[in-house]
Parts: structure tokens; sequence; C-alpha cells
């Protein structure tokens, strides 16, 4: 801006202040911000502010009715809570005047800018004064101030842009910004602080990371990767037990075979300046087995059996899995969780097909003890073998109570599996790769 017309500016604000009759009927709410961002670290605090904000005010005598505070960026319109309280209060009436420290505490957008002059506008907003300056109803300190306003909020889109090309250089030459995944480490040179921090592989975790995949392209599933490695010593950067929500999310993560995605689900991918702990041929198998890519989202398919069971040998939950073979046949087997024992547990996997023949051997076996299961089976069958008899003939095979027990629990809903195991008195167990029954 011409200095002449700066100071053209500077001189109506000088007549501003020396106002008595305007500053006596003016009622000021204090408005102090200050923004968590990066892009404001350095602006004045908040107690800074008001500290120096009450100071002008009891020097010149000032009437300040309310403070309002808060820690908000001002980028974006409609965000901060305390100044649309102030913005209603003035449109009411109940200020008609905002002390301040400096123009951009009130706003670095169009949208909140446009609210302030409207107000002035329509004779609501008598005075905005800062630090050094007063801005009222008058056009040329009107003018000044969407300048000021408006040069913080092209200071922010300047600072976006620069962000961003500064953040696609740094891909471009190999470094993905932000912290390294599990197995990977920064370091800086303890002899040269002035160069910048590096990515390297963490020798002690880098290993587990490279199992986690030889053990699933092994046949391994994502569990059992989890057990084996737990048993290791693999565990988190804080020392604790990796998460299998975790682990599946690192076996999804390119940048253990030398590559990475900026920013995440861009579609834009770029060649690490780092070392790779595998290669990129064994992330796609290990993919391709867990079917993790581009399928439906893990966790989301339901074993109904592992709620009803516990494990016989540590006592904790049995846990369902789909596997598939490399014939692309589906199979689904049960296994203790491991997560409740205090010792090591060895209990055996059982396929859901010899689950649901150990269930019916078990109900075969405990007929005599539970007469409730005994003669809701009994009723079923019969309705069954007098259907059979009515629509196929005397001749008609009859079926059995094993028969009907091995269609519910396999061809039955959910509805039907859990009416039928309902039925059963006790604790159901997997021990031994068999199913026993434990009485309440």
């Amino acid at each position: 801006m011409p200095d002449a017309l700066l100071e053209r500016f500077q001189g109506d604000m000088t007549i501003s202040r020396a106002a008595p009759a305007l500053t006596s009927a003016l009622k000021y709410c204090l408005y102090a911000r200050k923004s968590s961002e990066s892009d404001e670290k350095q602006a004045m605090s908040i107690d800074a502010q008001l500290r120096e904000m009450q100071a002008i005010a009891e020097r010149d005598h000032l009437n300040v009715v309310e403070i309002k505070q808060e820690s908000k960026s001002a980028k974006a319109t409609g965000v901060r809570t305390e100044y649309n309280e102030l913005i209603r209060e003035i449109a009411e009436g109940k200020v008609n005047a905002i002390l301040t420290w400096a123009p951009d505490r009130l706003s670095r957008n169009a949208g909140d800018l446009g609210s302030l002059v409207d107000l002035m506008d329509q004779g609501k907003l008598l005075q905005i004064r800062t630090h050094g300056q007063n801005f009222t109803n008058n056009p040329n300190e009107k003018f000044l101030l969407m300048i000021l306003c408006s040069q913080a909020k092209l200071e922010n889109d300047n600072r976006g842009k620069n962000v961003k090309r500064g953040m696609k250089f740094m891909c471009e030459n190999g470094k993905r910004p932000g912290r390294p995944p599990l197995g990977y480490k920064l370091y800086r040179d303890p002899t040269n602080l002035s160069q910048k921090s590096q990515i390297i592989i963490d020798p002690e975790k880098a290993p587990f990371v490279k199992k986690m995949f030889e053990y699933v392209i092994s046949g391994c599933s994502g569990r059992q990767t989890n057990e084996y490695v737990y048993d290791e010593g693999f565990r988190t950067k804080k020392g604790k037990r990796i998460p299998l929500s975790m682990m599946y999310r690192m076996f999804k993560d390119h940048f253990y075979h030398g590559e990475f995605e900026y920013p995440k689900k861009s579609g834009n991918f770029y060649r690490g300046s780092f070392e790779a702990i595998i290669t990129k041929e064994q992330w796609e198998e290990a993919n391709k087995i867990l079917k993790t890519c581009e399928k439906s989202k893990w966790g989301s398919k339901v074993f109904y059996y592992s709620k009803l069971f516990k494990c016989g040998v540590c006592n904790s939950g049995v846990c369902g899995e789909e596997r598939t073979n490399r014939h692309g046949k589906k199979y689904i087997y049960y296994k203790c969780t491991k997560y409740g024992g205090k010792t090591r547990c060895n209990e055996k996997y059982i396929r859901e097909e010899k689950l649901i023949e150990s269930i019916a051997k078990m109900v075969e076996e405990n007929k005599e003890k539970d007469a409730l299961v005994s003669k809701k089976i009994q009723r079923e069958v019969e309705k069954i073998n007098q259907i059979q008899r009515l629509t196929v003939g005397p001749n008609a095979k009859e079926v059995t109570n094993s028969d009907y027990i091995q269609y519910i629990l396999t061809g039955g809903t959910n509805f039907e599996k859990k009416q039928f195991l309902e039925c059963i008195e006790g604790q159901l167990y997997l021990m031994g790769g068999e199913v026993t029954l434990e009485k309440n």
C-alpha cells in the first residue's frame, strides 16, 4: 500500500480515537484467540493478549462488558463458538464494539470478515479497536480492515500451498512425511546435528516384520502369525502386544517393500529412499493370501459358534477363521484365542464340520441327563418323519436324532441354532478336538 494512502488512513483513525462522546457510548467485548495449529505457533498467547488489551482498556477508560476467548483456527467460516456468539450479541445490541489484539484474531477468511463489515454497515458494530488501530464505519477504515484481514487469508492460502509443495518435494525425494511404521526408526548422526533425520531399519523389530510376511506366505493365518511373533518377542514401541487389527494394517502397508502412498488413498505412490524389509513379490503374495487388498473388510464375517465355546485347557474364548486353500476352496475352523490363559495353550484347531459332529455326539451322549433337549429333538424328529411318511410313503427313510442335530447346526438359521443350543444347560468347552459339557 502507498505510504501516502496509509498515512491518510492513520490520520482518520487518530480522529476516531479523539472522540470522547463515541468512546463513552461504546460497550466493548474483549475477544482473544489463539490457534493450536502450527501456522500460529508464533502468535501471542491468549493470556498475553488479554493482559495487553486490559491495560489499554484501563488506560483509555473503555467500557468492557464481557470477555471472550477461544483456542480455534479462524481459517474456516462458522466453526468458532465464541466468535459466533459475539456476532449474535452485536446483532442483538448487547455489545457494539470489539477490543482485540489484531484484526487477524477476528478473521482469516472472507465469510467472517463479511459478517463484521455487514454489522458496521448496519450501524450495530460501531468500532473495532486493536493495540495500534481503530476501525469504525468509515469507508477508509473499513477498506483497511478488509485489506489486513484479506492479507491474513492470503498468508494462510500461500502457506497451505507451500506446505503441499514441500510435502510433494519430500515424497519425490523418497521420504514419506510423518513417523515411519513399526520396523523402522528415525536416526540422526550425533556428530552432525545439522543433518536431517534419516529413516533406517530398526534392527530389533524389522526381523519380526519380515517373519510376519513369511509366516503368512507359508500358510499361517493372521491370528496364528500374531501368536507366533508375540511368543518370539515382537512388541509395539511402547512394549505392548501387537493388536491383531494393527497387524492387518501393517500387512497392507506398501512401506515395507520400499514404496509409499501419500496422501493416503490418493493413489500417488513414490519410491522410498530407505531400505525395504521385504520384496514387493512377498508383499503381494501375503496380501493375496489374506485377501486384504480391495476385498471385504477384515472382521466382517460372523462365526456363530465362537460365541458358545470356551477352551477346555486355558479357559480362553474360541474364535473362528475362514481360510482358502490353493485351489480356492474355503473352509472354517475354530481355535483357542489364547488370551485368557496364564500359560501357553496348545489346544488343537477343529474344522467346523468336525465341530458339528462333536456337538451332535455330545448331545446324544447326554440325552438321558438333559430331558429338555431330548424332548425338543424328539418332537421335531417325529414331525419330520410324519411328513416323510405322508408325502413319500411308509417306506420313507427315517430321520434320526443325529441327522436332525447336524441339519440344524449345518443348514439351520442362526435363530434355529441359538434356540437349539440354548436348550443345553451348562458351558460348552472345546478340548482335545472334541466338545464337552460342564453342567452349571
